[in-house]
């Protein structure tokens, strides 16, 4: 879940939009991502996230493989300091 900068709505919803395109545009070029998706907050409460990133991956080991991918470091640099914000739960089923 992550919080993203914006001095003003129209900020921060172009950001939350450049957010989504990077990490959408991650499917099908990194092994073992099965899904991924972003979700925009429509609560709009004060103690909301602006959006939450989740994804499905094949194995421990593919998310592990994940966090060095090419592709994944490329998305995080491209984003830089976009987020404000960033709260992380990873778990198996």
């Amino acid at each position: 879940m992550w919080n993203v900068r914006g001095d003003t709505r129209a900020e921060k919803l172009a950001n939350i939009e450049k957010l989504q395109r990077s990490f959408h545009g991650l499917r099908g070029r990194i092994p073992g991502l099965l899904h991924v998706e972003v979700g925009v907050d429509t609560s709009r409460v004060d103690y909301a996230c602006d959006v939450v990133l989740y994804s499905e991956f094949e194995s421990q080991a593919a998310l592990d493989a994940y966090a060095t991918h090419p592709e994944h470091l490329r998305v995080k640099q491209e984003l830089g300091d976009l987020r404000t914000q960033r709260h992380q739960v990873d778990y198996g089923a």
